[in-house]
């Protein structure tokens, strides 16, 4: 056909194995933008220890590096306006670094963009915070939830651990700094009075009057526990505090997330501990310990990827043709296999009979597994179960474990069971950020491995309700969405691998929908590629190029589907390989997303392994034709 498919296999392989790290793992990059860049700036510059200048110089060089011409961040290149919560951030941290002036015109393009775009008052909640925190603005209800709500027992309809579990990492601090309303000032700290424009307003409460009625059911519940216990309040906060400490790794970090141990260590401060605290020291350094580097600037990682790199790509690597016995796949199973999970985490509230067996996607990760990590991890060690049998127990635990974290209503979500509790969709912020439901890519993923990699029946009762719920979630067009990619076409890609692996045919009515729109969506350059403004819109919105990422995951659904090379397959495949040399900065939109609309991410290691595994399949399956 033209094209050199097998010596650019050979090519991902090659670069793939010589960038493996000595411990065993793939450490490319998990880049998040760069707000946790500006948060680290304003943490250093607050505590006013023995900081990095270093650090904060290169961390300023990358966020003035990322600012457009018209003054303004964004989230993502195409994002139409400019981010306004992102901008602020941006404008505070630079001044606040000590190395950028506030008449630098840089900053007064961005004082100008805030200023026309609503100032202050239209940031998002979690940028109010950082500005409460640091003595910005005036503490608001930001969360509505008083704090007292944590002690409501797991029997009340609403309590905690119905809140998911990246919810409760993030909110457990944001309580304790909320109901005390601390602040402390970072040095130098400017003066951000010009960008409150207009008369101050509390839209959160303007909101809240809609959902008053589920936070007075919250504290009326409140009320009847207080009947038999004294200082409520004080409780409650000491539990937070528990709670963090109790959920924090070996690094310091709480739950490996560099939002939730950023609010943590403030909350410890609000606490009463000082600056120098062990914990405060460690969880600084746990931050610091994630920081890469990037386009020659460092940059603070949100977590590490380190986990859910060598899971995929010691399995794609081995799917084209590297033995088990290649040093690389013993160093990689060597890295995997430390990594599963003997700690009992918060899922075992929602599965009490569940023993331990997961993994977690970041290095460091030992209490929060996740179904997707683990499907990953399994399908990297499968080639090993039967010569070595030593592994068969790992592979047992974490089979066992992730046929326990089904929903109820069939499909599966991130990281625990049932955590879909529809009252939470009643309070600001619910779906994204304290819901874990069911979603299609984690069902199709999981649909996929238990259909190709293990012997499950293809008709036993837990297959055939995730293949309902699929089914259900379908759009008319012929699409699915999905959680943590974009959007359309990740979710389709995973929900037609995982229905083809279960024995659904390709000429099923599904299917061909599922076809058809992929086919209608491809770009005239032969790949594909997705706005993040999908995910916002919840409708499907093209991007104004294609990219490796999803053109790798679009034609892996259809070559999948298809009996025979067609002319759609072949222009995919041509772009794949003649846009293999792609500049990294050209390739770096972002495939994943964290928080719709607020938290995207550009996997580093996409643009080799999915277009691998693509190619791979092709060269397999059509290769003769």
């Amino acid at each position: 056909m033209g094209v050199n498919v097998e010596g650019q296999i050979n090519d991902l392989i090659n670069k793939l194995i010589s960038e493996q790290a000595e411990d065993g793992s793939w450490k490319y990059p998990f880049e998040t933008g760069i707000l946790t860049d500006c948060c680290m700036i304003i943490l250093l510059r607050t505590l006013q220890l023995e900081e990095d200048e270093d650090l904060i110089k290169s961390l300023t060089r990358r966020i003035l590096n990322e600012q457009y011409e018209d003054g303004a961040w964004r989230l993502f290149l195409d994002e139409e306006r400019g981010n306004i919560s992102l901008t602020v951030s941006s404008y505070y941290a630079l001044q606040i670094s000590g190395y950028v002036d506030r008449d630098n015109p840089k900053l007064l393009q961005a004082k100008k963009f805030i200023i026309e775009n609503g100032g202050i008052d239209s940031v998002n909640m979690f940028t109010k915070v950082l500005l409460s925190l640091t003595g910005q603005k005036e503490w608001e209800v930001l969360f509505p939830i008083p704090v007292e709500a944590v002690l409501l027992p797991k029997s009340f309809p609403v309590n905690f651990f119905d809140i998911s579990v990246f919810g409760r990492a993030n909110i457990a601090p944001l309580l304790i700094l909320a109901d005390s309303k601390f602040v402390i000032k970072p040095l130098p700290s400017p003066n951000l009075n010009d960008l409150f424009i207009g008369e101050s307003k509390n839209r959160l409460e303007e909101e809240m009057e809609e959902t008053r009625s589920i936070i007075d059911f919250i504290e009326h519940g409140i009320k009847e526990i207080e009947e038999w216990h004294n200082d409520l309040h004080g409780k409650a906060i000491e539990y937070l505090e528990d709670y963090m400490i109790q959920h924090t790794e070996a690094d310091g970090t709480l739950y490996s997330y560099f939002s939730a141990t950023f609010y943590m260590i403030y909350a410890f401060l609000a606490r009463g501990k000082s600056k120098n605290d062990p914990k405060i020291i460690k969880a600084i350094s746990g931050l610091k310990s994630m920081i890469c580097v990037i386009n020659g600037n460092y940059h603070c990682q949100y977590t590490t990827a380190n986990v859910w790199n060598t899971s995929l790509i010691s399995d794609a690597i081995q799917n084209a043709g590297v033995p088990t016995s290649h040093p690389t796949i013993i160093k990689a199973t060597e890295y995997l296999l430390k990594r599963q999970h003997n700690k009992i985490g918060d899922w075992k509230i929602h599965s009490p009979g569940t023993l331990p067996g997961g993994w977690g996607f970041s290095n460091i990760n030992t209490i929060n597994p996740d179904i997707d990590d683990t499907s990953a991890a399994l399908r990297s060690l499968s080639r090993l179960i039967h010569p070595q049998p030593i592994y068969q127990q790992s592979w047992n635990r974490g089979i066992q474990w992730i046929l326990s974290m089904q929903n109820d209503d069939g499909g599966w979500a991130s990281f625990e069971r049932n955590v879909d509790n529809p009252l939470l969709n009643f309070l600001p912020y619910g779906e994204g950020l304290l819901m874990d439901a069911s979603s299609t890519d984690l069902t199709g993923r999981t649909l996929e491995f238990l259909g190709i990699y293990t012997d499950i029946r293809k008709d036993h009762p837990q297959i055939k309700k995730a293949k309902k719920w699929l089914f259900a979630r379908q759009n008319k067009e012929g699409s699915w969405d999905s959680r943590w990619g974009i959007y359309f076409i990740y979710g389709t890609w995973t929900a037609v691998l995982g229905l083809l692996a279960v024995n659904i045919g390709s000429d099923h009515p599904a299917i061909v929908r599922a076809k058809n729109w992929l086919t209608r969506i491809q770009n005239d350059d032969g790949g594909w590629g997705e706005s993040c403004r999908s995910d916002i819109a919840k409708k499907y919105v093209a991007l104004n190029k294609s990219t490796l990422t999803h053109t790798a995951w679009a034609l892996d659904a259809l070559i999948t589907i298809s009996d025979k090379e067609t002319p759609t397959i072949r222009k995919g495949i041509n772009f794949l390989i003649k846009e293999a040399d792609i500049k990294e900065r050209d390739n770096a939109y972002p495939a994943g997303q964290g928080l719709g609309g607020q938290f995207y991410i550009h996997y580093h290691s996409y643009q080799y392994v999915w277009p691998l595994i693509t190619l791979v399949k092709y060269n397999k399956k059509f290769k003769h034709e």
